[in-house]
Order: C-alpha cells, then structure tokens, then sequence
C-alpha cells in the first residue's frame, strides 16, 4: 500500500503551490469546480511555464476558483439541462450559478486588499460559470475579478453565417443593417431599455474579462464577430459610429424580452437577464490551431504551437 501510494503523481497544482481548499457540487454532488489556495507567496516554481499571461503582477493570486466544463457522462443529465438553459439565457438562476456566486462573494468578504486575490477560470459551461460570476461581482461590487475563459459559449447566428460561407462584403452589409436596426429600436420603442443598458456597460466597463476562443469552434465563435464586426463599425466612419455605440448593448431577443416583461417589472418582478456576451471590455484572445476547436487541452500547448492573436477591446461611453 505504502509503494502504490509513493507512485502516485502529485497533483499538478501542487507544483505552483496550490491546495485545492474547496471543492464545489451542485445539488446531484456532482463536482462542477473547485477553489484552489496559494500556499506561499512568491512566483512559481523556477522553469514554469506562463503561457500568454496578461497579468503585469508576479504575484500569484491568493484563490482561484476554476469550473469545469461539460463532462461526457454527465451530458445527458445536469450539464445539458444546463447547456439548453444556456441556448434560452435562462442559466443564471441555476444552482451551479448561484452557487458559484456565494462561494466567490465569501471568498471576497473573507480577503482584504485589491481584487487580484481572487481569480476566476473556466472552460465551455465552466466559462459561462465565470463569467457569470464575475459580471456580477463588478455589478454588484464594483470589483473586477481577474477572469479566464475558454471557449466559452455564445449563442447566436455567426456560426451559420460563417458555414454559409457569406462574402465579406454581404457580411459587412448584413452586420450594418442589423447594427442600425438596433440603434433605431433602442433610440425610439425601447429607450428605457437602452438606458438601463448604458447603465450596466458603464458598471461593466473597467473589468476586462481574458476570452480564448478558437476560430472553428462554433460555441464560441460568436464572441469573435461581436467584437470584431462592432470594432469595424466604430472605425468605419463618423456616421456609424454612434450607431455602433448604442447598437454594441442590444440584443433583438434581449429589447423583446423587455417589451413583454415592461407589464411585468411595473408589478414588481426582476427584469429578465441580459444576454452574457454583452461585454463593454475584453480582451479577445484567438487561435487557429489544428485538433479539437472546442476542447479544453489545446490550451495546454506551447505559444508557438497555438499562435495566439490578441486585441483588447474597451468601452470609453457614448
């Protein structure tokens, strides 16, 4: 017993000087994430590797909360009700998520100091988990989590727009049609809805969330158009400009939703969520590696194998 044990690997965290404090499961004890505890505060270990890292702090954090995301065995269960609550924005209310947020909001009533104590990570479902949570940590307490997500999911018509294989200027016409459409809508029938939107972009503006999305993944290839095509639309000319300005907050579901919930919200109910891709600030981290596009292994390769191309894009208000 005493020789199986000593062959046993140390768990990999271990050799940044990580414990795994705590572990999270939701109400089925399925494990969905754990919190990982700095042990010693100095760099790593000499020889590790920091892939990308776009932190200008050598220290590490003192708690990093991960999520995991879908697991084959589990798909048919929990982690597709939670994908197809993901598809109808319906998510946050799940108990993963509320979970989440309680465990990372004890984590930062119980730490002094900036909000760099606490890191959050994810992967796939894990990803929509983080951010999530740290959408709401700077909503509701104006601190921005330093955040890693990879391949997150982003629901929209990209993925279609792209396998039909649109010419770039057909593209370029179709983003700037649907961008004026939402700048009409939101600055005539849905103006309450624009302004509680420009609202939340100015709380969300300062936390800049780290995305990693590969160009052939389908989840995630929606975050890469919205940043992209509304980046264009803000360079394009001065006449569009506003345009994208007032369009980069709204969603054609989200100022629908908001029409049929109005009634809803005079009688006291909470105003149904926001789609989670609407992001005043990120930085937009994209590869082209070959393998799996969706899987969470290819980030464990060396830069020069994944060629990482990044752009950050920041909100600076109307």
């Amino acid at each position: 017993m005493g020789l199986a044990n000593s062959l046993v690997a140390r768990a990999w965290w271990e050799s940044f000087h990580f414990r795994c404090n705590t572990i999270l499961t939701d109400d089925d004890g399925l494990i969905f994430g754990a919190i990982f505890e700095h042990q010693l505060q100095q760099p790593g270990p000499a020889g590790a590797r920091h892939h990308h890292h776009p932190s200008s702090s050598a220290l590490p954090p003192r708690y990093i909360v991960a999520f995991r995301g879908t697991v084959s065995r589990h798909f048919k269960h929990s982690d597709m009700q939670l994908n197809l609550k993901i598809m109808t924005n319906k998510h946050h209310d799940s108990g993963r998520y509320s979970r989440a947020r309680e465990q990372v909001g004890r984590l930062l009533d119980s730490t002094t100091g900036s909000g760099a104590m606490v890191w959050l990570a994810g992967h796939s479902l894990g990803a929509s988990i983080a951010l999530d949570v740290g959408r709401h940590v700077m909503e509701k307490r104006r601190r921005g989590l330093p955040t890693f997500l990879f391949n997150p999911p982003h629901v929209s018509l990209a993925p279609v727009i792209n396998k039909l294989r649109v010419g770039e200027e057909a593209k370029r016409d179709l983003y700037v049609t649907s961008f004026m459409v939402k700048a009409a809508l939101a600055k005539t029938v849905r103006r309450s809805h624009e302004k509680s939107m420009s609202e939340l972009f100015e709380k969300l503006a300062p936390w800049v969330p780290e995305i990693y999305v590969h160009e052939r993944d389908f989840v995630c290839q929606g975050f890469i158009d919205y940043f992209e095509q509304r980046q264009k639309m803000l360079e394009r000319s001065r006449i569009l400009r506003p345009v994208a300005e007032v369009a980069m907050k709204m969603s054609f579901r989200d100022m629908l939703i908001s029409l049929h919930s109005s009634a809803n919200a005079e009688n006291g109910e909470e105003e149904p969520r926001v789609r989670p891709h609407l992001l005043p600030s990120a930085r937009l981290w994209k590869t082209s590696s070959e393998g799996y596009p969706h899987g969470i292994r290819q980030w464990w390769q060396p830069d020069s194998r994944l060629n990482l191309r990044s752009r950050q894009y920041i909100y600076h208000g109307p």
